[in-house]
Order: structure tokens, then sequence, then C-alpha cells
């Protein structure tokens, strides 16, 4: 059996994840506790419901190290998303309680993790930026397409591959993904001068032409 601070966690959480009012009385009667009891674990509601944020985060944080820093921060980066879309109401909170200069102690973990991924990276030459700026870059983008993908009837997971490869590559050196990024750019260029000046191509090469510099840049 659940002891009661186990149960004021749970009620908490289910709370929050329902979008219900997380009011003492209402977490206290889910749990089949009095207001003192609450307290006495958690000090007050907000410490209560810190706690449930940090133990769901402390759990997607929870990814060792695999040696290839590369595999390792594509990993997390997906797991920050499904736990955005798994836990709406936690990421919410997680995320939307900013208050300037001051930050999160819930997410902070998070930081501290990604920082020391890109540091192991840099111990392995793959580091275009400093450590702590990389891991602000890839997490501000990171945070913003969950953001996104939260708000779409049909989360777009394509969308998330994209934004996050295209923040990897900005502070990394990923010959793929850069050798990529050339043969998009250098088409998407190509097209716009085709489209600006064709030429002496007539409408049909034209026309083929713009079919394959599209599929080049996707």
């Amino acid at each position: 059996m659940q002891n009661a601070r186990d149960r004021l966690l749970l009620a908490a959480a289910e709370l929050l994840e329902n979008g219900g009012t997380v009011s003492t009385r209402a977490v206290c009667d889910r749990a089949g506790v009095q207001a003192p009891t609450l307290y006495h674990h958690f000090g007050s509601k907000q410490g209560l419901i810190d706690a449930v944020l940090n133990h769901g985060f402390t759990q997607y944080m929870a990814v060792e190290s695999s040696g290839d820093p590369l595999g390792d921060l594509r990993a997390g980066w997906d797991q920050h998303v499904r736990f955005g879309l798994e836990h709406p109401s936690f990421y919410g909170l997680l995320y939307g309680r900013a208050e300037p200069g001051k930050p999160c102690a819930v997410t902070a973990p998070a930081h501290a993790a990604l920082r020391e991924r890109f540091t192991e990276a840099a111990r392995k030459g793959l580091l275009k930026a400093p450590a702590d700026d990389a891991a602000e870059q890839v997490l501000a983008a990171n945070v913003g397409v969950t953001l996104t993908l939260i708000s779409q009837p049909e989360p777009d997971f394509g969308l998330s591959e994209r934004v996050r490869e295209s923040a990897l590559a900005g502070v990394l050196h990923v010959p793929a993904a850069e050798a990529a990024a050339s043969r998009k750019s250098s088409a998407l260029t190509l097209r716009a001068l085709v489209d600006e000046d064709p030429g002496d191509l007539t409408p049909g090469e034209r026309a083929l032409l713009g079919e394959l510099l599209d599929r080049l840049a996707r």
C-alpha cells in the first residue's frame, strides 16, 4: 500500500495531467489525507507541485551515456519531445513558469545534463561552439518544437527531426548533416536563380529541372 507521501504525489500528478484544479483540498481528498499531512511532507501546495514536476523530469532525464555524444543528443532530444507530448500539463508548468532573471530549479538538472553531453562532444572534437552556448541553443530549439507539437492536432514528428538536425548542425561538426545542408543550400539557390532567369530553357526543361532541384532541397 502506498504511503501518504506517495499518495499525495500521485493525486497531484493525476490532477495536473487531467487539467484539474490543483487545490490543497482537491489533492488531499484524492489522496485520502488531511491538509496537515500535505504540509508535513511538502511544506506547501507549491512544494508538492514542485516535487511532482521534479519527479517527472528526473524520469525524463534518466538516460545514460552510450559513448556516442551525437547519438545521445539525438536520443535526448526525441525523449524530451515525447515527455512533452505525453505530459503536456507537466510540460506547460515546467516551461511556462519563467520569471525574469530566475532560472527554474526544476529544469536546472536537465540543463546541466545537456551541457555535460556537449562537453563530451567537445572531448571528441565535435563541438564548434562553447558547451554552455551549444546547450542553450539546442534546449531553446527543443522546447520550442515541443510546445509547437503539443499545440498541433496531429504532431508533426518530421518537423521535430528537421529542427533537431538543424540545431545540432549549428553547434556540432556533423559531416552527414553538413553535406546535406550544403546540397540543400545549393539546390535552393539554383532554384531561385532559375525561377528568376530561366535563360534558354524550354518550359518543359524548366519544369523538369525545378522538380529535380525540389527533390534535392528536400
